[in-house]
């Protein structure tokens, strides 16, 4: 008998060159997808900004920002054959664990009330809902709401 080893999923920085197979998770998983030049300026701009493989294969991506003792999650995705696995949740970790690192008391995200999946993500983490941003996101009907979540680091 013998065993194979898999790797545990890597969490690695963003690279341009990770875009187009980036962006090829991106556009199937959102209606309403960052663009390529999203992705390469938040790259530019130093911000958090990782992919999360298992075996060479995207499993997911985020972007942060931390400034001023704030951080703001930009984006945090997992391509649609990983979701509801735990992947999210530990991205998630990672991105918390960093802000934190990184001197943030405070993290702050938007996040559509219709999807459902990412709220409960969010509230398992102890998110409180904060604000809401009406007409943030594009929609098919024209626009949704953002609700403003916000944790204590």
């Amino acid at each position: 008998m013998s065993a194979v080893l898999q790797s545990d999923p890597v969490i690695t920085p963003m690279l341009e060159a990770d875009l187009p197979e980036l962006m090829q998770v991106e556009d199937r998983i959102y209606e309403f997808p960052w663009s390529a030049g999203n992705f390469r300026d938040s790259i530019r701009a130093g911000y958090g900004c990782w992919v999360y493989r298992s075996e060479g294969a995207f499993v997911g991506y985020c972007v942060f920002m931390v400034a001023a003792g704030e951080a703001h999650l930009l984006n945090i995705s997992i391509a649609d054959a990983y979701q509801r696995k735990g992947y999210g949740a530990r991205l998630l970790r990672e991105i918390l664990t960093a802000a934190r690192g990184q001197g943030a008391a405070l993290i702050f995200l938007e996040v559509r009330p219709s999807n459902e999946a990412g709220l409960r993500l969010y509230e398992r983490f102890g998110f409180r809902r904060v604000g809401l941003r009406r007409g943030y996101y594009t929609a098919n009907s024209g626009r949704e709401d953002a609700l403003v979540l916000a944790l204590d680091l």
